[in-house]
């Protein structure tokens, strides 16, 4: 499915729906925050029923009912935040077997167990059998003593949170990362349907307080780690107080209502003529499903999120036996069985409802994918899946994870996937991208005071917009691939380190020069998909929105940085007392360390930005990290 974030069906809900959906939302928020109150207030010992409201009674308690003294564990073993978040995981999961945490013996009961329980005599010679990313899940759900324990050990020392590349930092689907300084807060974003100033495409953003995962409290936060390997971002800061991870409390209800309104917003037909006009997308999955008459001729097809059927049309007519069109939007559902029965390709599995514009193979199912009953589909009888499903950057509004869902109950093992592969890349771009090239000179006059401006507000959110090719300022990186064929819904959340290199026209160098400065304003990333000679045999297809390519509705999404850095060609004399990346000092090249997760507003996502300029005596200069929300 594509994307429109303006959400123009948003205006088609009548008055009498949201103040129904505002009553309900009401009552269950004030029943989520009596359950947060009683959340909060008691914490469950590790060993026995005994609740605390306290950090101070909860340890005290462990260390003279159980011999389990958390100060002096953590010292002995020199344990950071994340050991010892693993270290109270793994407790409970051994008490819950009756075992012993400290020597591993069972036992019978739980009163056997109580009179074992002894201290660590040896920390040298002690394994840690707790050091497994495993641990980072929390044993109990909703657990206040993962969310409390640091603020106790606040207050004997400042201690630094830093992630390895192979730590698991997002514990959940969904978190806050909270730092302490308030400075930067009046920084974020209003709302995210807001337009560009200078009349842009338009910015797709959310940064407000209680909708954005990552809630940037400080301007002088300094990066040490920023790690999406198995779920979320994570920022060491050696400078100040520990950074404090909490868990999303994501109702049901919130849940429900932005589904709700997600499906809803399909029922503009503007959206489906924008995807259905996008010519290299709709030529792609034509090309794909009628191309491969091998893959699609007598197949069982489902097509997730189909929207008005175009896919299911083209499966049908490819010579598809049965073609399952799964669609959420009530409106949708309903229009996609008509546009089938006006096309004579509708299957109506009723004799009542059966006639002679009936006899089609294309069944509607008007359900979300992940609500589909076993008597509707048959589970593992589906020889072909496929989805029109990404979003801006990809990734955004999470319906990869729909289609995984497809794939695992539905697909027949061995079954095709269309397109079958994903990869996004990555590379930077000059002042051309950005709006100052316009305000520089409007009718001989210079208004450069506005693209300033315009740019130290992209700075803080993300720009969907088309980047001309010749703006591409450095080598293009391969920043994540995909393969849906055998890849995890957790796999959408990663941290990838890429290096980008200065690339300069040759045919405008100057003969004798020694070296070339070019400003790089920012990095924008793209994607493209693969349907893969795996299953489209006879004629595979790539899908892509590079700017290199003619452009799609998807363009492209452009993250800016705070400042440009200088790139150079060659070597040139730098001045060593300046930073690299800057004109005195140009960079030889940029590394980037970029992080990419499912956002605490369901269907959005994260991206945090790190950019090293590393010059050619091996001098670095890190910038800050950015971070923004795309909603």
């Amino acid at each position: 499915m594509s994307k429109n974030a303006k959400r123009e069906s948003e205006e088609d809900w009548n008055d009498s729906e949201d103040e129904d959906m505002e009553e309900q939302n009401w009552d269950d928020f004030v029943a989520d925050d009596d359950d947060e109150d009683d959340f909060d207030s008691e914490m469950l010992c590790l060993f026995c029923v005994s609740t605390f409201k306290s950090n101070d009674e909860f340890f005290q308690h462990c260390k003279s009912a159980h011999k389990f003294d958390f100060r002096k564990l953590k010292n002995g073993f020199e344990l950071d935040f994340y050991g010892c978040f693993k270290l109270f995981n793994y407790v409970r999961s051994q008490v819950a077997k009756n075992s012993c945490w400290a020597c591993g013996c069972t036992f019978g009961s739980k009163e056997d167990l109580h009179g074992h329980l002894h201290d660590v005599v040896n920390f040298e010679e002690c394994e840690q059998p707790w050091d497994d990313d495993k641990y980072l899940k929390p044993f109990l759900q909703e657990d206040p003593l993962l969310h409390s324990f640091f603020e106790d050990d606040e207050s004997e020392k400042d201690y630094n949170v830093i992630a390895d590349d192979d730590q698991l930092v997002r514990i959940w689907n969904t978190e806050k990362l909270k730092i302490d300084d308030e400075s930067d807060l009046e920084t974020m974003a209003p709302a995210c349907t807001s337009s560009l100033k200078d009349g842009s495409k338009q910015i797709v953003y959310d940064a407000s307080a209680t909708h954005s995962t990552l809630e940037v409290l400080s301007d002088k936060l300094t990066v040490s780690s920023c790690n999406l390997s198995n779920g979320g971002p994570s920022f060491g800061n050696p400078n100040k107080k520990p950074l404090q991870n909490f868990p999303a409390k994501i109702s049901d209800n919130e849940i429900l209502n932005v589904n709700r309104s997600y499906f809803g917003s399909y029922s503009s037909f503007g959206i489906h003529r924008e995807m259905i006009s996008d010519k290299v997308r709709t030529d792609a999955y034509h090309s794909a499903l009628t191309d491969n008459p091998s893959l699609l001729r007598g197949a069982v097809v489902m097509d997730v999120g189909c929207g008005t059927g175009i896919l299911s049309l083209f499966a049908a007519k490819a010579g598809a036996s049965r073609v399952f069109a799964v669609e959420a939007s009530d409106k949708m559902a309903e229009v996609a069985s008509q546009i089938a029965k006006e096309n004579g390709l509708l299957w109506c599995e009723s004799k009542k409802e059966r006639s002679d514009d009936c006899t089609g193979v294309i069944k509607v199912v008007h359900s979300m994918i992940e609500d589909v009953s076993s008597e509707e589909v048959k589970p593992q009888s589906v020889d072909v899946l496929v989805s029109e499903w990404m979003g801006y950057c990809l990734l955004y509004e999470s319906m990869l994870s729909s289609v995984l869902t497809a794939r695992d109950k539905w697909l027949k093992p061995g079954g095709a996937i269309l397109p079958d592969t994903a990869t996004m890349f990555v590379a930077g771009f000059a002042k051309g991208a950005t709006s100052i090239p316009f305000w520089e000179d409007v009718y001989g006059f210079s208004m450069s005071c506005v693209g300033k401006e315009l740019v130290e507000d992209a700075s803080k959110h993300p720009i969907v917009d088309v980047v001309d090719s010749q703006d591409i300022v450095t080598s293009t990186a391969v920043l994540q691939t995909f393969d849906l064929v055998t890849m995890r819904s957790e796999e959408m959340n990663f941290t990838r380190t890429v290096e980008l290199e200065p690339k300069f026209d040759i045919s405008k160098s100057i003969p004798g020069s020694e070296s070339r400065t070019m400003w790089c304003y920012g990095v924008v990333l793209w994607f493209e998909n693969g349907f893969t000679s795996r299953f489209c045999h006879e004629n595979p297809v790539i899908l892509s929105t590079s700017p290199y390519t003619p452009s799609t509705h998807w363009s492209q999404t452009i993250f800016t940085f705070k400042e440009p850095i200088a790139l150079s060609s060659g070597k040139s004399k730098a001045n060593i007392s300046a930073a690299v990346g800057t004109e005195a000092s140009p960079a030889m090249k940029l590394s980037l360390r970029i992080s990419i997760a499912r956002a605490q507003e369901h269907r959005s996502i994260d991206i945090a930005v790190e950019a090293t300029a590393i010059g050619f005596e091996g001098r670095k200069h890190s910038l800050p990290v950015q971070i923004f929300n795309l909603c």
